[in-house]
């Protein structure tokens, strides 16, 4: 059997599930994930491999129409590297989100000669009824045969859709090593579980105007021994994050060291530090720094 391998780009509005089914297909935490909109901001590649296949999913940042700074900008660029080197294309809905405020987009899937999968997620959010009447309306636009209602959250028909997705891969050898499922460092990683434990228990602008760098992550037999510094836009955000008397980033470093400490598999000692970088967001030397460039950079 001749070996298949390709680049399966998850593509949609924020907040519409695309971290989590990553995570479901992949088999391990690739992405992070919150019910705020735009918790994603890299292109994340999540690998499942066996010895005759190598499925490259790509999550994606939400779409944003109209980027209101440089930071969007380049998460747009992301998308953008999505449509170029996609083998299969998953258009990732949920239910009952109205197709009319994505007719552009919907003309643009219909119009691309890759296959496009129509993927109707949070099904356990509706009734019967409701999921029907909605497969209906996404009929009117794209092949019944590609529309696949799933949950990701509950791994509902996930692994039915990924049986399908395999047919589409073309045959070719193996793009990354088979021992690895991301593209995305353990540092990587670390920088983005703390980042997602600020948009748990922040609301509002806080969990925007934050970037997370691992300046030190160094793994010994005992434990795991990572630095991190979160970088804020104003003075008053490092307040904020901070805490009366630390409580607030001792909350997130409580909860950090938890998901690191599953995730690597042995104890995690992390350290936190605050600092203020006025306007990063709209600083593409930053923005770089930061990781925000992308193919076209």
């Amino acid at each position: 059997m001749a070996h298949r391998s390709g680049f399966v780009n998850i593509i949609g509005m924020p907040n519409v599930g695309k971290s989590t089914l990553i995570n479901q297909l992949v088999g391990e935490k690739v992405a992070i994930t919150n019910h705020k909109a735009q918790t994603t901001r890299h292109r994340i590649l999540g690998m499942v491999n066996s010895d005759d296949y190598q499925v490259i999913f790509s999550d994606t940042p939400g779409i944003i129409n109209d980027p209101k700074y440089p930071m969007q900008s380049a998460m747009m660029d992301f998308v953008q590297e999505a449509w170029q080197d996609a083998d299969v294309l998953i258009f990732l809905l949920q239910v009952g989100q109205k197709l009319e405020h994505l007719a552009s987009l919907i003309e643009k899937l219909k119009a691309t000669t890759l296959p496009v999968y129509v993927v109707i997620n949070k099904i356990d959010t509706s009734n019967q009824e409701e999921l029907l009447q909605y497969m209906k309306s996404v009929s009117e636009h794209f092949e019944q045969d590609r529309i696949f209602p799933i949950s990701a959250l509950k791994n509902a028909n996930v692994e039915y859709l990924f049986k399908h997705i395999l047919e589409e891969i073309p045959e070719h050898p193996a793009y990354f090593d088979k021992e690895i499922y991301t593209d995305k460092s353990e540092r990587f990683l670390a920088a983005e579980l703390i980042r997602e434990k600020i948009f748990e228990q922040f609301k509002q602008e806080i969990p925007y105007s934050v970037e997370v760098v691992v300046t030190a992550f160094k793994d010994t037999p005992e434990r795991l021994n990572v630095a991190a510094e979160i970088y804020v836009n104003r003075k008053s955000q490092k307040g904020i994050i901070i805490g009366h008397q630390g409580s607030a980033l001792a909350k997130i470093g409580k909860a950090a060291r938890h998901d690191m400490k599953e995730h690597f598999g042995k104890s995690i000692y992390l350290d936190l530090y605050v600092k203020i970088k006025e306007g990063w967001r709209e600083d593409k030397n930053q923005l770089r720094r930061f990781g925000y460039n992308s193919a076209k950079d």
